[in-house]
């Protein structure tokens, strides 16, 4: 079996190089990780390489719903809406822990974008087309139900609302537990190593040099097929191959605030029109209730994107238009998250909310296979996409053989739990397991939704670790979760366990300012980092939390 170690970096990369694969995906976000999972699970030798942390681009930074797009039927948008609707259901069977159901209330005004006549019809279309269960289907309720079901919502000319179901998901969690069982069956994956240059046979592409953004080090990998999923770089990587022709990417970039549930005490997620009529989710988390999100044109830094003063205002100025008794000021904000969609431009389109979110494949002169655009709820059929193109390749070049995909009915990592229906007596068992381990239910019933059938792992170390986690100084569960990071999580930065492995950084930035300098200091020795890499995770932390809370100007 693979491994998914921080510890073992050199053995991964020793692994990768020492033999040709049959494919090489580059770009660790969703679309890389379900590639690999598809790849390896059909009998195909397969890795990944990430330049940055697995989902660290995209994958971490979206609205966080694995959602059937209601939206895409106003852009006629019928085969999108089919899709991605049959697959949102597929995404939650696999992966109950990480995945749940959320209902979601459209609030219709006089004047809005939605009526009621017309959103009647459209969820029914909704529900039809995405096969949704009769449990799960739509209701239209009253002013006077609207209002009940959630007080904070104007009343001034609200004619009733819409009720339906979303999907609200860990996007960065989702990634790593798919590419988890993607290693589970085989497949290499290794985050920070970069492509910086391609390898060439008779002008055909064969490989890959890979740098190690540890060391510095460079690589060089050779596959029979190489997958660029490389999300917003992937036209990076096509220039490297000296193909970026015809359609291009057209980056846009979405914010998100997140506030205390004191400050804004959601009870009911909502699907709302902002004042210039664009839609907006304000959806209650835990302890927090996170508002998003924008859609802009981007040029920056693709590895950086921000919040602007303009973003934050505008987002304030829909809440308090639909809430308008909440006053919501930027002092409010608790944190706040940025990220970019890579969406593929349409020619004499340049608005990005009527730009399509479908998916694309490019395959270059030199055989280079690029995976762009597409959405998260998706991600299981781009991969089957790709790899059926994959599979195709290999068959006609060396009459080799594999399986169709077998991802469908294919729990990811934690999710092993009879499915969505068996989760629950999953989760009570294991409170039950937790309390005789002096862990309280609250903390319990946060652990295992977040780690599904992996959460014995976690009990393990909590059981056998408490020595350690006290003389680091750090809580025994979240000492838990650190060690499980960094042993099967392939978590190696502070970020990366505070942003991507538990999600704090977002939701719970109090979190991350108690714990950071223990956990540091824990990370450190553990890995026997330098001075010089201690001293520049610590600031690259210390960035990341000054962007959560401060726009750019």
């Amino acid at each position: 079996m693979s491994v998914f170690s921080s510890h073992q970096r050199e053995n991964i990369f020793q692994s990768i190089e020492q033999e040709q694969l049959d494919v090489l995906v580059i770009g660790g976000g969703i679309t890389g990780a379900g590639i690999a999972l598809d790849a390896v699970t059909r009998g195909m030798n397969a890795a990944v390489v990430e330049m940055q942390d697995f989902a660290a681009g995209t994958s971490s930074r979206s609205t966080k719903l694995v959602h059937g797009g209601l939206r895409y039927l106003k852009q006629f948008e019928v085969k999108m809406v089919s899709e991605v609707g049959k697959e949102r259901a597929i995404v939650y069977e696999n992966g109950p822990h990480v995945t749940t159901p959320e209902w979601m209330m459209l609030p219709l005004y006089k004047g809005g974008t939605f009526g009621p006549f017309t959103t009647n019809i459209g969820l029914r279309l909704y529900d039809f087309l995405a096969g949704v269960k009769r449990s799960e289907r739509r209701k239209m309720l009253s002013p006077q139900e609207a209002a009940e079901k959630e007080p904070l919502i104007k009343d001034d000319k609200l004619k009733g609302a819409g009720y339906y179901v979303e999907y609200k998901t860990d996007d960065a969690r989702l990634t790593i537990e798919v590419m988890k069982k993607a290693v589970e069956y085989g497949a290499h994956s290794i985050n920070y190593a970069k492509v910086i240059d391609f390898i060439y046979d008779a002008g055909r592409i064969a490989g890959a040099v890979v740098e190690d953004q540890i060391t510095g080090e460079h690589r060089y990998i050779y596959a029979k097929k190489i997958v660029n999923a490389g999300g917003p770089w992937v036209d990076d990587l096509r220039e490297i191959d000296g193909s970026k022709q015809g359609k291009s990417l057209y980056l846009t970039k979405g914010i998100h605030l997140v506030f205390p549930k004191k400050r804004f005490p959601l009870q009911q997620a909502i699907y709302f029109d902002a004042p210039d009529g664009r839609m907006i989710f304000a959806i209650p988390r835990n302890k927090k209730t996170y508002v998003g999100t924008t859609d802009t044109s981007y040029q920056g830094d693709i590895a950086h994107p921000q919040m602007t003063e303009d973003e934050r205002d505008y987002l304030l100025e829909a809440i308090n238009f639909i809430f308008p008794s909440l006053d919501m000021t930027k002092d409010d904000v608790d944190s706040s998250y940025a990220g970019l969609r890579p969406l593929i431009a349409e020619e004499g389109e340049d608005d990005p909310d009527e730009i399509s979110r479908k998916d694309e494949m490019f395959i270059s002169d030199s055989g280079l296979i690029s995976m762009a655009g597409g959405k998260l709820t998706g991600y299981r059929k781009m991969a089957e996409d790709t790899v059926d193109a994959v599979m195709k390749q290999l068959k006609d070049e060396d009459g080799i053989l594999y399986s169709d995909s077998e991802t469908e009915h294919l729990p990811i990592s934690g999710g092993e739990v009879g499915g969505s229906k068996g989760f629950q007596k999953f989760k009570q068992d294991k409170i039950t397991e937790a309390a005789d381990l002096g862990i309280i239910e609250e903390t319990a019933d946060f652990l295992i939704q977040k780690y599904g059938a992996n959460i014995d792992r976690l009990f393990e170390i909590y059981k056998n670790e408490k020595a350690r986690a006290k003389e680091a100084g750090i809580e025994p569960t979240v000492f838990a979760e650190l060690q499980y990071a960094l042993k099967f999580e392939m978590a190696y930065k502070p970020a990366d366990f505070f942003v991507r492995r538990t999600g704090a950084l977002f939701f719970d930035i109090d979190f991350v300012r108690f714990h950071k300098d223990n956990v540091i200091n824990y990370i450190a020795k553990e890995l026997q980092w330098s001075d010089k890499q201690k001293q520049e995770y610590i600031d690259e932390l210390d960035q990341l939390l000054h962007e959560s809370v401060n726009p750019v100007d």
